[in-house]
């Protein structure tokens, strides 16, 4: 008789990528404070990016992208107040070096998106239960985000 588990190897740190697995609520927090700053960086590059766009289409799906990472990291404030009774600490802003071309921008912020999607799995996997709609919405959100990118940048390729 064939048993899957035989079909696939198990999990593994080194299999997730760049993303530690963390455990716990301190694990999370941390998890959260970055990514509160993560989404206002994505924010911030994805502005550039609408102003070196070439075509009204570009800007519109940069544009909506830009809007998601703002609900992002509303949501994400509101976890972190939720699990610790105080709000997020405050972060300034550290803008990212910003691309000098458009496709080139457009590569960056794809990746950026999958390894987003990456990090909002693991917290998918260790946050308390009551949360796990919301990182289900963010986690969407990033892989159509990485979709629409892709096809930017073939567009413009």
């Amino acid at each position: 008789m064939f048993y899957a588990t035989h079909a696939f190897p198990r999990y593994s740190p080194v299999m997730a990528g760049c993303v530690p697995y963390v455990r716990g609520e301190d694990g999370v927090l941390q998890l959260i404070e970055q990514s509160i700053q993560g989404e206002r960086n994505d924010e911030l590059f994805y502005e550039a990016l609408i102003q070196m766009a070439p075509r009204q289409q570009d800007k519109d799906i940069i544009m909506r992208i830009r809007d998601d990472e703002r609900k992002h990291r509303r949501m994400l404030r509101s976890i972190y107040t939720q699990l610790t009774g105080r709000p997020a600490p405050e972060q300034p802003d550290v803008p990212e070096a910003l691309p000098t071309q458009y496709t080139e921008g457009l590569a960056k912020a794809l990746l950026g998106e999958l390894a987003a999607f990456e990090k909002y799995r693991t917290m998918y996997l260790t946050i308390d239960p009551r949360f796990r709609d919301w990182m289900f919405e963010i986690m969407t959100d990033e892989i159509k985000h990485a979709g629409y990118y892709n096809y930017l940048y073939t567009l413009n390729k």
